[in-house]
C-alpha cells in the first residue's frame, strides 16, 4: 500500500496475495472517506462490441446479489453514502464516498463490495439501460459538436481500439446481450487488474482493511494485456461532414502523448501559452480577439496509456469556418517556429502553479489525482513535485518538444457543420 501526495511510503500490493494495488492518503480533517476502485477495463477493451465497457460499468449498481437497484439506493441513502460508476477509453471505475463512523462505513463497504463482485445484469435492468444508451447515441447524432469529436478520434486512430467512441455506436450497442457484460466483468473486474485508492480520515491499517473488504471477493484473475501501439499518421487529411447548423465545429491534431512521457511538462506548459490558458493564450488572441472569427477556440493534450491526442479546436459561424481554420493552423505553425516569449512563459508558470493546489483541495479531487498516479504508474511524489517541475521548464525545452512531437503536415482535421459544405481552397 502506498501513501501518496502527503509524504512517501512503500508501494506494495495488498496483503493476502489478492493482487490489487492500494494507494492511501490520510486526510484527518473531515470524518469522510473517498474510495475509488479502478480497473483496466475501458472501451479500449471492447473488442468489436463497442459500448461494452460503458454498459457494463453503468449497470453495476442496477442490481447485485440479492439486491435490486432500489435496495442498493436505500442502503446507501440510509448511511449518507454516495456511489457512482463510469468508463473512459483506458479504465472503468467505482467511486464511493462514505462517513467513517463504523456502522455507516460497514454498510457502505458491504454494498460496494457486492456491486463489484456480484452484479446481476438482470434482463429488465439491461433492457432499460441499453434503451437509455441508445437514446443518448441518437441524440449524439444530432449534435455537430459530438459528431465532430467522434469523427476526429476515428481519423486519428483508424483501426486502433481508441478510435471508437467510449459510449459505442448504435449498431454495436443494439447487438449487446447481458451475457456479453457478464463475460466482460469476469475477465476484467478482477483483483490483478485493479487499483484501490483511499483518501480520508483513516490510519494505514484501517485503509488496508477497507481495501481488503472491497477486493477479497473478486477473483484474482490476470492483468489486462498491453493495448496495441498507436500508429503514426502518414499524412495530413481534412474530413468534412455537412450538417444543418449555423455553427461549424473544427478539430485538428494528431496522437502525441502518453502518461509519464518525459516531454509532458514542456508540452503542458507550452500549450498553456498556445491554447490552454484561456483568454491569454495565442489561439484565443489570434482567432477570437484580433479577428473575431470564433467565440470558442483552444488546444490541449490528452495523455492516455497509449498516445493520446493533441487537439486544437474552435467553433465558428459557417461562413468563417475555413478562414478560422487557416488562422488556427498559422498560429500553431508560428508557435512551432518560435515558441513562447520569456514573458509568456513566466506568466504561464505563475498561472499554473498559483492555482495548482485548488485542483486537489477536497478528498474527491485528491482521489482522482491519486487514481491517475496509480493507474498510469506515475511517481508517488507526482503532486508534491508538480510545481517544481513546471518551474523548471525552459523556453528551449518547449521549442524542442513541440518541434519533435507536433507535425502539422500529419494533422488530421475534421469540420462538421454548415461551413463544411464549402471548399476551403476557395476561401
Amino acid at each position: 500500500m502506498a501513501a501518496v501526495g502527503l509524504g512517501g511510503a512503500q508501494n506494495r500490493t495488498l496483503a493476502g496475495g489478492l493482487g490489487a494495488r492500494v494507494y492511501f492518503v490520510r486526510n484527518p480533517e473531515l470524518p469522510l472517506v473517498d474510495i475509488q476502485v479502478v480497473f483496466d477495463a475501458g472501451s479500449a477493451r471492447d473488442g468489436d462490441k463497442y459500448g461494452l465497457a460503458t454498459l457494463t460499468a453503468s449497470l453495476l449498481d442496477s442490481g447485485a446479489g440479492e439486491w435490486d437497484a432500489d435496495t442498493i439506493a436505500r442502503r446507501l441513502e440510509d448511511v449518507g453514502a454516495s456511489l457512482s460508476t463510469g468508463a473512459s477509453r483506458d479504465s472503468s471505475w467505482l467511486d464511493l464516498r462514505s462517513l467513517t463512523e463504523t456502522d455507516k462505513l460497514e454498510k457502505a463497504l458491504t454494498t460496494a463490495a457486492e456491486i463489484l463482485a456480484k452484479p446481476r445484469f438482470a434482463q429488465g435492468d439491461f433492457r432499460r439501460e441499453k434503451k437509455r444508451l441508445l437514446l443518448a447515441l441518437k441524440q449524439r447524432g444530432e449534435s455537430p459538436s459530438q459528431l465532430a469529436g467522434v469523427m476526429f478520434f476515428k481519423a486519428l486512430y483508424g483501426d486502433h481500439p481508441y478510435a471508437h467512441p467510449v459510449e459505442g455506436e448504435p449498431e454495436t450497442v443494439a447487438l449487446l446481450r447481458p451475457q456479453d457484460l457478464a463475460e466482460f466483468h469476469r475477465r476484467y473486474y478482477v483483483a490483478n487488474n485493479a487499483i484501490v485508492v483511499i483518501v480520508g480520515a483513516f490510519s494505514q491499517e484501517q485503509a488496508r482493511k477497507v481495501a481488503q473488504r472491497l477486493t477479497m471477493r473478486l477473483p484474482v484473475g490476470e492483468q489486462a494485456p498491453p493495448i496495441p501501439a498507436v500508429p503514426e499518421s502518414a499524412e495530413a487529411r481534412t474530413l468534412r461532414k455537412p450538417f444543418p447548423s449555423t455553427q461549424t465545429h473544427v478539430y485538428t491534431g494528431l496522437p502525441v502523448l502518453r502518461r509519464g512521457d518525459p516531454d509532458y511538462f514542456p508540452l503542458y506548459v507550452g500549450n498553456h501559452v498556445l491554447g490552454g490558458g484561456g483568454f491569454t493564450s495565442r489561439i484565443v488572441k489570434q482567432v477570437r480577439e484580433k479577428r473575431g472569427l470564433s467565440y470558442s477556440a483552444y488546444s490541449y493534450f490528452m495523455p492516455m496509456r497509449g498516445k493520446g491526442p493533441f487537439m486544437a479546436a474552435l467553433q465558428t459561424r459557417n461562413e468563417q469556418a475555413w478562414p478560422a481554420l487557416k488562422v488556427l493552423d498559422q498560429t500553431i505553425r508560428e508557435f512551432l517556429d518560435n515558441g513562447p516569449t520569456e514573458e509568456e512563459l513566466q506568466a504561464a508558470k505563475k498561472n499554473i502553479t498559483g492555482g495548482f493546489v485548488l485542483r486537489y483541495d477536497s478528498n474527491a479531487k485528491l482521489a482522482d489525482y491519486v487514481a491517475m498516479i496509480g493507474f498510469y504508474g506515475l511517481p508517488l511524489d507526482y503532486l508534491e513535485t508538480f510545481p517544481q517541475r513546471v518551474e523548471a521548464v525552459t523556453r528551449q525545452q518547449i521549442i524542442d518538444a513541440f518541434r519533435r512531437r507536433l507535425d502539422p503536415e500529419r494533422f488530421q482535421t475534421v469540420l462538421v457543420g454548415g461551413g463544411a459544405v464549402s471548399d476551403g481552397n476557395k476561401e
